[in-house]
């Protein structure tokens, strides 16, 4: 197989992520918000339930360094508030009245997104959400450094054996 002709994993995921990312930017366009996709998991977190950044990274599979981020956009577009919290080595979390406002706006438009999902997922036929997540448990299991390792040493062995035979 030539690597050229294909595109990677990497490349694939980076793709469809672009197009559904475009996609959902020209709907909070079209509802007038001034919006980053950014942002939906941490408040779809927030809305469940979620009060630290911890709390969201659980809820989320987004690294801790992305929702802080995220997270101090958030508030600097005064969408979320911090305070403190019992133990005192985190913050907690919480939406602000302009966030409780946003995400009453957003709940139609995410109902509707998954029911685009679903949508897609039939279309092509199979659930490509759960692909996506049996993948990334697979990934979480064994790294995919090291799957690129194994099959470098599998190439090696199958090259000497041919050089053998």
């Amino acid at each position: 197989m030539d690597p050229k002709q294909h595109p990677g994993l990497g490349e694939l995921l980076r793709y469809v992520n672009e197009l559904v990312e475009h996609g959902a930017e020209e709907h909070y366009r079209a509802m007038r918000l001034d919006y980053r996709a950014r942002y939906t998991p941490v408040l779809r977190a927030l809305k469940a339930g979620a009060q630290t950044v911890t709390d969201i990274t659980e809820r989320t599979r987004l690294t801790q360094g992305a929702i802080s981020q995220t997270v101090a956009l958030l508030e600097g577009d005064g969408l979320v508030s911090r305070h403190a919290v019992d133990d005192g080595r985190k913050s907690g979390i919480r939406l602000t009245a302009a966030g409780r406002t946003l995400v009453a706006k957003l709940e139609r438009h995410w109902t509707a997104t998954f029911a685009a999902i679903g949508n897609l997922e039939e279309e092509i036929g199979y659930p490509l959400r759960r692909a996506l997540e049996a993948a990334a448990e697979a990934l979480e299991r064994e790294g995919f450094s090291a799957r690129v390792s194994i099959a470098k040493t599998q190439n090696t062995k199958q090259g000497d054996a041919h050089v053998d035979e």
